[in-house]
């Protein structure tokens, strides 16, 4: 009786461990999935926002009005890859090189060199204390900035970064806080670029941003030696970097053009620009083998080509056309 009672017994206890255990291990179980499945879905979004990032890399850039108008078919003697080229020496207008320098196209951050032109000209206070609003914010690329709405600096500050970092935020305050306001400054600008001959010129806004604003490359070496003219345009577009002080803390800027700091160049006054439908753009007076030259690179192929073709131009110049000794 007694073997016969413990064999039910025995068969009992493995049915209540089933009962009772069961659920704990379902649970771990269950718990594991879970955080399986989680770690699944973040690698999956982790992964997605990685072939994001790639198919905007790989995306084909948007061509610009030079590329579209087939100037970058051009052939020139330094093989350039910018599809405009001018090379004037200021002092005997002394053309050295040409190449498609009568088109009209978008030139981007060049504007810039106008609009700190015309503040210059309007004898307004550097020392004046202005404030970057929701105004102030790109709603033509999306482009950013640090200089947050509620920041504020001097006039002069904000005539440093637009010149020598291309802070679109400090150019279009400059131009919205301008006597009667942005149109009469947009108008300003124009007004101007009649006055010195600029024909082919047509500014729209004070950054660039816009592809509105164009010029020949002929029109913008005009530009280039008046502005070189003013000691505030030559020393601040020619800056290395610039430390601002943000409440607590500090932003560090630097030139756009890498070329400021090389010692191989002579530069007095510069600026860059860039948007897609501009290509790479950088405009120049430097003294090179001798000369004061005034150098304008239009609709540049990449991202190093329009430092890379001054460079070229640079070679040449001292290779082929230095002043004359006599």
């Amino acid at each position: 009786m007694l073997k016969r009672i413990q064999v039910p017994i025995y068969a009992l206890a493995l049915a209540l461990s089933a009962v009772v255990f069961t659920p704990v291990a379902t649970a771990k179980t269950s718990h594991a999935v879970t955080k399986s499945s989680s770690a699944k879905v973040k690698a999956s979004k982790k992964n997605k926002k990685a072939v994001q990032k790639k198919r905007i890399r790989m995306a084909p850039t948007k061509p610009s009005f030079g590329q579209m108008a087939g100037l970058h078919r051009s052939d020139d003697e330094l093989s350039l890859r910018s599809s405009v080229a001018y090379v004037i020496d200021q002092d005997t207008q002394e053309v050295l090189f040409s190449k498609n320098d009568n088109a009209v196209l978008p030139i981007a951050s060049i504007t810039k060199l106008m609009t700190g032109l015309v503040i210059r000209e309007a004898n307004l206070s550097m020392d004046e204390a202005i404030t970057i609003t929701s105004e102030d914010i790109d709603t033509e690329k999306g482009s950013t900035s640090r200089l947050r709405p509620g920041v504020t600096l001097t006039r002069g500050e904000l005539l440093h970064l637009a010149l020598m970092s291309s802070e679109n935020r400090a150019a279009h305050a400059l131009g919205r806080t301008y006597p009667q306001g942005l149109s009469a400054f947009i108008a300003q600008m124009n007004a101007k670029a009649q006055q010195l001959g600029m024909r082919d010129t047509k500014y729209a806004e004070p950054t660039g941003l816009s592809s509105r604003n164009q010029s020949s490359a002929k029109d913008l070496a005009t530009l280039v030696a008046f502005a070189a003219n003013d000691p505030t345009m030559r020393e601040l577009s020619t800056s290395v970097g610039m430390d601002v002080e943000v409440g607590s803390r500090t932003l560090k800027y630097k030139s756009t053009n890498r070329l400021v700091s090389n010692p191989n160049w002579s530069i007095d006054l510069q600026k860059t620009g860039y948007i897609s439908e501009a290509g790479q753009c950088l405009v120049m007076q430097a003294k090179v083998a001798g000369r004061k030259l005034v150098m304008v690179f239009l609709d540049s192929a990449g991202k190093f080509s329009r430092t890379a073709d001054a460079e070229r131009v640079r070679r040449w110049v001292e290779l082929r056309h230095p002043a004359s000794q006599s």
